[in-house]
Formats: structure tokens, sequence, C-alpha cells
């Protein structure tokens, strides 16, 4: 990444500011595939290792992906009941141009690289998990290439008796997984990212869900009538042997080799990550300390006939305070869910069990289930739209003159869509003031004091108020007239908790071309919203400490003249027929 820019605002404390350049994307230089061993000796043999942890039985090797926990895990589960389990974990990197069919247009085969936030969690993540699972006598190897290569040749070399792991859902994983599946005629593959499998939950005509509403209705009735979690969230009755020192350092060496984070030796780049400790703490047992603390924080509130009795009572009202910027009262744990150290339905449970208990109020509860839901249904039109980030949902979009600016993008994973280079629905023909707009937008300097709060919120703790999030995109969607794919990319390069389904479905939900989108003339006002949901300024002079001075630079648009440009472009969506 790029150092930061000259004239960006002065750096404040106790927050660092740390501002991207133009280009300057959170992005890891590739590596070669190799394999890193997680044991002494450095790749001493294997079937060694499985004879270490049981002279009679053969060992179960469990794949962890985006699954990083012990607790709810299927996989590890069905591991423990074959035989002694060992972990592995693998960076993927597959060869480039290698795509799920050879159709045009067609998904790259496997999991989208991570963006530079997200490495940062995983780095801190994986040494969690190899730590706890010391505790429980399971060694965990570390790899990086090819897993089609490196699965069966690891499972060989340790007369595995089975490989689980959990499923994925991307197109591109989804087809990796298969392809490794069919080579391996032990493996076994285990729900457990999702509440409900995608397709688990169809219309009374076995279509997938387009809609949300009905979609919620259906998922949550699902979950109703199915089994209890009940002992699924214990951590399954594991054998093994104790880890020695020797190999757990080994593994951590391993992990630390990956070179996931922007202090590592070979990345030359500043620290943009060094304040994300006081704001995260990766693993399975910070997931469940935010999840024990985001209840016990319900469970203090008000009661809900005393809930408009003050401003800051809203901070315990997860319903009405969740769009308060400068409240604590989301439960942030998205990126714990993001990787797997939670499952949704260990979190789903716990609320479920508050609510039934009396320990917080059904409103609150309900509204939080209903976000657990829509991470749900994002990832249930995942599964059915193969290129659902690449690729407007609702096709008529095709016709809208956005920004698109292919040489800014971090190699397009499909064929470009059909809008005019350089064109917008705000600035026609005016190139490189659009993407000067662009660069701003991603650098929190817009002069709109509520984008530029969130934007800046971002960068310094990789992560964004949801609301924000919303106006962040609407602006830059439609105010600014730049191509959602843009701002997608960027969210995934700096947010800790993008992955492959929210990400793109919520940006193509801001946009208006997504499935049950908000109708693209739904365009957020960030003054307007800045004065109802931060009404006295607080999370914007958090974070823009410039703002109402001389020092805060002056929009760059005009948000009713934008407005009006966009709603105008809007007419050739209106008019266009879609592609079959």
């Amino acid at each position: 990444m790029a150092a930061p820019p000259d004239a960006l605002p002065h750096q404040v404390k106790p927050i660092t500011y740390l501002f991207p350049a133009a280009d300057g994307a959170r992005r890891a230089g590739s590596r070669s595939a190799e394999l890193i061993c997680g044991w002494s000796d450095a790749c001493a043999d294997r079937r060694t290792l499985a004879n270490m942890t049981d002279d009679s039985v053969r060992p179960a090797l469990v794949w962890f992906r985006d699954d990083l926990r012990t607790s709810d895990h299927a996989a590890l589960a069905h591991a423990a009941e074959a035989g002694p389990a060992i972990g592995l974990y693998i960076a993927e990197e597959l060869p480039p141009g290698e795509t799920v069919t050879d159709e045009p247009g067609s998904p790259p085969l496997g999991p989208r690289p991570l963006g530079g936030a997200a490495k940062w969690w995983l780095h801190h993540s994986l040494h969690a998990l190899a730590d706890r699972l010391a505790e429980l006598g399971i060694e965990l190897i570390v790899a990086a290439g090819d897993p089609r290569e490196i699965v069966p040749r690891i499972a060989a070399e340790l007369d595995a008796v089975t490989v689980t792991w959990q499923r994925r859902y991307a197109p591109g994983s989804r087809a990796l997984d298969a392809e490794i599946k069919a080579s391996l005629p032990s493996a076994s593959s285990h729900p457990g990212h999702l509440l409900n499998e995608p397709w688990e939950v169809a219309t009374k005509q076995g279509h997938p869900y387009k809609v949300f509403t009905p979609f919620s209705r259906a998922a949550a009735d699902n979950l109703a009538t199915a089994p209890d979690g009940g002992s699924a969230h214990q951590v399954p009755r594991l054998h093994g042997r104790a880890v020695s020192q020797d190999t757990l350092q080994a593994t951590h060496a391993a992990i630390d080799a990956l070179a996931l984070t922007p202090d590592h030796p070979s990345r030359p780049e500043p620290d943009w990550a060094s304040e994300f400790h006081r704001y995260w703490t990766p693993g399975e047992k910070g997931a469940h300390a935010r999840l024990a603390d985001f209840i016990g924080r319900l469970g203090e509130g008000p009661s809900p006939a005393d809930r408009k009795a003050s401003a800051a009572d809203l901070e315990y009202r997860y319903a009405t305070g969740r769009d308060y910027m400068a409240l604590d009262a989301t439960s942030r744990l998205s990126p714990h869910l993001r990787f797997g150290e939670i499952s949704p339905r260990q979190a789903w449970d716990a609320v479920a069990e508050a609510i039934e208990t009396g320990d917080i109020t059904a409103t609150d509860g309900e509204s939080f289930l209903r976000q657990l839901l829509w991470r749900d249904f994002a990832w249930h039109r995942r599964y059915h739209l193969p290129n659902l980030d690449t690729t407007n949902t609702r096709t008529s979009f095709d016709a809208f003159p956005w920004a698109w600016f292919p040489d800014d993008l971090d190699a397009p994973r499909a064929e470009a869509p059909e809008v005019r280079p350089g064109g917008s629905a705000g600035h026609e023909g005016e190139e490189a003031g659009v993407r000067a707009a662009l660069s701003a937008w991603r650098s929190g300097v817009t002069g709109i004091g509520l984008v530029d709060a969130g934007m800046r919120e971002l960068w310094a703790t990789g992560h964004m108020h949801n609301r924000v999030r919303m106006l962040a995109g609407s602006l830059l969607t439609k105010n600014l007239g730049v191509h959602w794919r843009h701002g997608e990319e960027w969210f995934w390069d700096t947010l800790v908790d993008a992955d492959e389904a929210s990400n793109p479905f919520n940006w193509q939900w801001v946009a208006g071309c997504g499935d049950d989108a908000a109708p693209y003339f739904r365009i957020f006002n960030p003054e307007t919203q800045a004065t109802r949901y931060d009404p006295t300024g607080a999370y914007i002079r958090r974070w823009v400490p410039e703002y109402g001075t001389p020092a805060h630079v002056a929009p760059i648009v005009d948000l009713r003249e934008s407005r009006a440009a966009a709603l105008s472009a809007y007419e050739l969506v209106k008019n266009t027929n879609p592609r079959p």
C-alpha cells in the first residue's frame, strides 16, 4: 500500500489516522506455492506424526477454511468420531485464469483472494485457532498453494481415515471443493456456515426466493422445526495427545510466514492496521466474549415503556439504537461470523434463549435475529447467482451510465459491464473529475461529514457502521455516479468482515440493481441522516475533527443537483429492456 497523501487531514490523538493514497489498496503481494509445516522438525515424516498421535488409530484430517472454531463444528465432530483429529489450513493459491466452466464470464475457480483488512483478521484468528486446538490435543498443519494438490497429498502421507470440511457456497469454492472431493472417496462436507442450507429454503414452486421478507419467514420456520442445537454447540469429545511447545511454536511460525499483516518484513507498506487491536479480539474466545457482552448490554437497558426516557437509553436498545452511529448498540459480531469463529446458530440460539428468559426484549432480540437472516439471504442469493460480484442482478441497469474505470479495478473477475468508460450520471464525460471524486471518497475527504467519518472509521478500524455503509454507497453510486463495483472492491479490501456474499449483495442493494434492492430513486441524503442519527455530531467529530472548521474541505458534489442528475439517468434504465 502506498504512503498516505500529504494533503489529507492532520493526524489526531488518540485515534491514529492513516489514509489511503489514490491507489493505496490493502493488497499483499503474491507468493509462490509452497508447503509450510506447522510441526517441529520442519516437515518431518507425516506418518510419524500420525503414529505419535495414536499408534493404533488412523487420524482424521479436518480442513479449516471460514470456520475457525472448535464448538458447533460438524466437520470436527465427524472427524473426532473417526479417529484422532489433525487440523489443516491452506492459504489457497490457484493458477490464474482457471474458471468454474468454459463458458464466457464464468467465475474464477476457488475462493476470492482476501482483501488486506481480512488478511489481518485471518492472521490473528489462525493464531487463536492454533492455540485452542493445541489445548484439545490437535495439531494444525499450515500450508500454502493449490488445495487440489495439497489436501490429497497430506491425506495420503498421514494415511488419514477421512478428510472433512465445512461447506462453502460461492461458485468458485463449490467447484473447487467438488473437484477435491471427487479425488477423495472418504471426504465429507458438512453444514455450519449458515442457519439454513441454500437449497433448504424455496418457494412453493421450488424456486429460490428473491425477496427478503418471504425468505425470512420460510427460513425462520425451517429453524423452528429443525433439531435443537443443544450438544452441537459443545466441543466434540476429542482423543489426541498433548501438543508440544516446539510443535505449537512451529505452527505459529508457519502462520507468520504467510505474511498476512502489513507489518510483515516482506510487505513494503505502512502498518495501516496498527490500531486494529484496539477494536478487535479475533478468535473463538473473542467471538463468544463479544456475544456475551452484546446480550449483557441489552439486558441492562430500560424497559420498553421507558425506552424514550432519554437519548442515552437508546444505546441499550438494539432495535432503535443500532441506527445511531455514536452509540455502542450493535453486536459487532460480523467479522467473527465471517471467519466462522462463532456459528450463526450459536448466535441465534443465545439471543433466542435471552428473549425466552426475559433477559432482553423480544423487540430487540428479534431485530438482531433478522440481521442473521439477512446474512443468510445474501448467501442464498450468492449460491444462485454465480456472478453476483460482477454483474448487475437487475440487468436493465446494464444501460445505466455509471463511471467505469477497468484499470482501477483489481483484475476484473468477469466480463466488464456494458457501461461507457468515464461516463457518469452526474459528471458526463469528465473522467479526470470523476476519478478525483472516487479518490476523495476512498480517502474520506469528500467534504460531506457523515460519509467522511464513515470512510475514516473504515480505514482506522477495518469496520464501518452499517447505516453509514448505506450512505457511503449511495453517495458513490448515485451522487458521484460511480459504478458500484469500485465501491465493492474498496470495501472488500478494507473491511475485516467482507465476505463473498454480503459485500456484493449489499452493494447491489444500495445501488438499486440487486434483488430486493432499495429503489434507485431512494437516494440517501447524508446531511438529513446526520441530523437524525448523529444529532449531537459526536460520530462525525470523532472521525473528522476538522469538521465545521475552515480546515474541512468543501463538498465535492452538490447533493441536490447530483440527485436530480441521477434520477434523470435512471430514466434510461426504466426504458431499457433487460437482457434475457
